[in-house]
C-alpha cells in the first residue's frame, strides 16, 4: 500500500521511516510533486493533524497520513502545546524553541511534561486517528546529539536518558510518535480494517 506521509519535516519523515513496516510504502511530498505549504492553523493537534491529511488527499486523490506533535509542560499550564514547533516564533528554529522553554522553566521546581502525537490517516475518504503519549520531565540543559526538536531537554519517566541520547530504535520503541505510529501500523497490517472502503 502506498500512503502519503504529508509533513516537510524531513526528520519526522527518516523516524518514521525507520518505524514502519516495509509492507506499506511512505511517499514524501517530493515523491508526489507537492510543494506547496501544508496548512496547519487549527487550535488542536487531531485538528491539525487531519487538515494536513486532508490537503493531499482532496488535492491529490492520494492515501495519506499526517501528525501533530505537542509538549505539554505542567508548569507551563500545557504550553508549547500545538505550537511547539513554532513556540518561539514562526520563523524560529528547535534550539529557539527550547531556549525558551528553558528560561521560562528557569527556576521552577516543577517540571513534568508530556510528549503527545496523533496520527489522522485518510484511506479511501475514510477518516481514523491514532494517538500516543509519553510522561517525562524536562531538563535544565540540552543533553545529548541525536533525535530533533525537544528531544534534548525531555528525558522520559523511569529512564536516565533524554530522547537526543537514544537510538532512534531505542526512542521509537517508547516514544509518543513511536507508539502512535505503532497503532498505526498495526491497523493497517490487518487489512479487514479498511478492505472494505
Amino acid at each position: 500500500m502506498n500512503l502519503v506521509f504529508a509533513t516537510n519535516n524531513f526528520n519526522k519523515l527518516m523516524e518514521i521511516n525507520q518505524l514502519i513496516s516495509n509492507k506499506i510504502n511512505i511517499l514524501s511530498l517530493k515523491d508526489i510533486n507537492c510543494h506547496s505549504k501544508i496548512p496547519e492553523t487549527n487550535p488542536t493537534l487531531i485538528q491539525n493533524a487531519f487538515q494536513k491529511a486532508e490537503f493531499i488527499y482532496e488535492k491529490f486523490g492520494l492515501n495519506s497520513f499526517a501528525d501533530d506533535t505537542g509538549l505539554e509542560i505542567d508548569a507551563l499550564f500545557g504550553e508549547p502545546g500545538v505550537y511547539s514547533a513554532r513556540y518561539a516564533g514562526e520563523e524560529c528554529n528547535a534550539s529557539q524553541n527550547i531556549q525558551k522553554v528553558l528560561k521560562k522553566l528557569d527556576g521552577v521546581s516543577n517540571r513534568k511534561a508530556v510528549f503527545k502525537t496523533v496520527i489522522a490517516l485518510i484511506i479511501n475518504g475514510q477518516k481514523f486517528s491514532f494517538e500516543g503519549s509519553v510522561h517525562g520531565v524536562i531538563t535544565s540543559d540540552l543533553i545529548g546529539e541525536n533525535g530533533f526538536g525537544y528531544d534534548p531537554i525531555f528525558r522520559p519517566l523511569s529512564y536516565n536518558q533524554t530522547f537526543a541520547q537514544m537510538s532512534i530504535e531505542e526512542k521509537g520503541s517508547i516514544s509518543h510518535r513511536g507508539i502512535a505510529i505503532g497503532k498505526l501500523v498495526e491497523f493497517l497490517s490487518d487489512t479487514n480494517n479498511y478492505k472494505n472502503i
